[in-house]
């Protein structure tokens, strides 16, 4: 079953107030926050990497965690793209026909929920299970993230929320399954060619 949501009902005004907002603002701002937007998943992927360097000098179980981190990630991003795919929402930017700082998405590439903040979400609780000031730094980055695809017009606010709740929820089931786990898998792997992996 597909449900078309309207999102212009729920949370339209917000937008495009957040919308006008950033028009209305220095050029250097747009710039950055556009540049964060487009760019800024890579700082998870190289936070999640500092994690993983960092967790085999303690052992092989945190090496374990932090390795299992990236793979919790794109199994929250397919969860939150099957939502997309049966919630068929059209982004703002066509529905109310709104001047943004990014292009608007083909008619196709659904709204709800986010990727990019269902990514960062999903990136920044597995992090905290990696080591929590990585976690904190993630989860700042996350809201800027989320921040940021509304202020660029590619999103309504519930379109985000929705995303960072999709893979937060995800991740933490994950990696808390994985946290009963990880002794058993630690010791599979370094029996095997893997071992550097997991141990320095």
């Amino acid at each position: 079953m597909i449900l078309a949501l309207s999102g212009a009902s729920i949370d339209g005004s917000l937008y495009t107030g957040v919308v006008g907002l950033a028009r209305r603002s220095p050029a250097w701002l747009d710039d950055s926050v556009t540049a964060w937007s487009a760019y800024g998943l890579a700082v998870f992927a190289v936070l999640m990497a500092v994690g993983w360097w960092r967790a085999r000098r303690v052992g092989a179980e945190a090496a374990v965690t932090a390795l299992a981190a990236p793979f919790v990630v794109v199994a929250a991003y397919a969860v939150n793209s099957l939502v997309k795919l049966l919630v068929h929402e059209v982004r703002p930017c066509r529905t109310l026909h709104t001047v943004t700082l990014e292009a608007c998405p083909g008619r196709t590439d659904w709204s709800f929920p986010s990727n990019h903040a269902a990514i960062a979400a999903a990136a920044a609780v597995a992090l905290f299970f990696v080591s929590r000031r990585l976690g904190v730094i993630a989860a700042v980055a996350a809201a800027a993230m989320a921040v940021s695809r509304v202020w660029v017009g590619a999103h309504y606010p519930h379109d985000v929320l929705a995303g960072v709740l999709t893979g937060g929820l995800v991740a933490f089931a994950l990696m808390k399954w994985l946290a009963r786990r990880h002794g058993a898998l630690a010791r599979r792997i370094t029996a095997t060619r893997l071992r550097p992996l997991l141990v320095s």
